[in-house]
């Protein structure tokens, strides 16, 4: 197994103190890669291609009234997208507390990174075979890889802490969303290349949206190769090793010893409403610009790498601001504006490409750097030693419970065939958890944890 340090690792999963520049420079490089490998699939799947895509597929296999019968459950074709969202959500807190309580028990996180990261690219790679009226095999494939992206950021984010000093994190965090946009970008330009030309290069508009789809998950796979070689996993102290299965208990566990840590449990519940407004709005981002404003795959797409190359711009910007202003300040503003998004996109005409473009550059410019900020601001949270468990209930609230949102938007479209109704429902996600995550101090969050508390937070 590559080390990729000289330095001793520190049982407690904290840097190691000698040769600790070097190695957590490299560490943070090969951490940086990950979201340069997976955020394509967010990005080209979850956002451009996959909502308008299976959900055409879904509208040519239905019945005379616009419904197809998964498992004999009416489900209106419109909403088979954001349900299959929601569902994948649900697998997903069903796996993610046994994969990060084996993480801290075995101090292993790497093979489990690889599994479920090679899991959820095999499953998007396979999204090559969408076509007809298979939308069945799309709704699974989709919450086969949704959930596998959400047991990876698991894993992924709980080497945080142990890679960057407290002082380090909120422009390490961001560097890694940058480096994610980064990615995002490259590949929407050359998807833009591919969708637009298909004809040139003998291809249908179906089968260069499936080339698309499948290219995404080679290029997941491929790029995580990169960490894997450069993390690496720290010992854990003697009697810790635990098995799988130990998972729930290990929830538990973690809730009940939150309980001696109301603060970092505090800021949990805020991120977990507003982060379910973010994650609903990247996921029917396309479904609502195709569907609801009658606009075509091509300006999605250039709207959706208008979003990647600001969100760069974004989350560095707001990185900085971090460190003037603080995480918290910086987060809450980045509220506001989401709120403001979510009106503005309520009122935008059909077939306006201009204004959804100015749309998608205010998205860019708060999307980063919101995630990026709490990431980070959450690492400050954790007491020392438990950082995979406490990541895997971060990531409940990063992806776990963002079942909500998705659930809300496909409902209001069952009921009204309405996508504006759904879109401004998310308004409440924003506003409450705005309010809830004013009432937390973090200084003091800081210090009950345990934890040095940065000059600016």
């Amino acid at each position: 197994m590559s080390t990729g340090t000289t330095g001793k690792a520190d049982p407690s999963g904290q840097p190691p103190e000698d040769g600790t520049a070097a190695a957590r420079r490299r560490e943070q490089h090969g951490w940086y890669f990950y979201d340069f490998a997976c955020s394509v699939y967010s990005t080209s799947v979850l956002t451009v291609f996959l909502g308008p895509y299976l959900t055409s597929i879904a509208k040519a296999a239905a019945d005379p009234d616009g419904f197809v019968h998964p498992l004999g459950i009416p489900v209106r074709a419109g909403s088979l997208f954001a349900y299959s969202v929601s569902a994948s959500i649900v697998v997903a807190v069903i796996l993610m507390p046994i994969v990060g309580a084996a993480a801290d028990r075995t101090g292993r996180k790497k093979p489990l990174l690889a599994a479920s990261a090679y899991t959820g690219a095999a499953a998007t790679a396979g999204m090559f075979f969408l076509d007809g009226h298979r939308y069945l095999l799309g709704a699974f494939l989709l919450i086969v890889a949704n959930a596998s992206i959400s047991v990876s950021t698991v894993l992924y984010n709980a080497y945080l802490p142990q890679i960057a000093e407290p002082e380090e994190r909120d422009a390490v965090s961001s560097r890694g969303w940058a480096f994610g946009y980064t990615s995002g970008a490259l590949v929407l330009v050359l998807n833009l290349v591919l969708y637009t030309g298909h004809a040139s290069f003998g291809l249908s508009e179906s089968d260069a949206v499936r080339i698309c789809l499948a290219s995404a998950g080679l290029w997941w796979g491929a790029f995580t190769l990169v960490p894997l070689r450069r993390l690496r996993d720290r010992r854990i102290p003697p009697g810790g090793e635990g098995a799988v299965g130990s998972g729930w208990q290990q929830l538990r566990a973690t809730l009940r010893d939150m309980r001696r840590h109301p603060l970092t449990l505090s800021f949990l519940l805020a991120y977990l409403v507003y982060n379910d407004g973010i994650q609903t709005v990247i996921s029917q981002a396309s479904l609502y610009g195709s569907e609801e404003l009658g606009l075509d795959q091509t300006t999605l797409i250039v709207a959706v790498l208008l979003v990647q190359v600001l969100a760069v711009a974004g989350a560095l910007g707001m990185g900085r601001l971090a460190r003037t202003h603080g995480a918290k300040r910086t987060i809450l503003g980045s509220l506001v504006i989401w709120t403001l998004i979510l009106i503005a996109a309520y009122l935008l005409p059909a077939d306006a490409p201009a204004f959804f473009f100015v749309l998608a550059a205010a998205i860019g410019l708060v999307l980063g750097g919101s995630q990026a900020l709490s990431r980070s601001l959450f690492s400050h949270l954790v007491p020392r030693g438990k950082e995979a468990e406490y990541f895997s209930a971060y990531e409940l609230s990063d992806r776990g419970l963002s079942w909500l949102g998705p659930l809300v938007f496909g409902l209001a479209y069952q009921l009204t065939g309405s996508y504006r109704d759904a879109i401004i429902s998310l308004i409440m996600f924003f506003a409450l958890g705005a309010v809830l995550l004013a009432r937390v101090p973090v200084r003091r969050a800081v210090e009950a944890a345990g934890n040095p508390v940065p000059e600016r937070i």
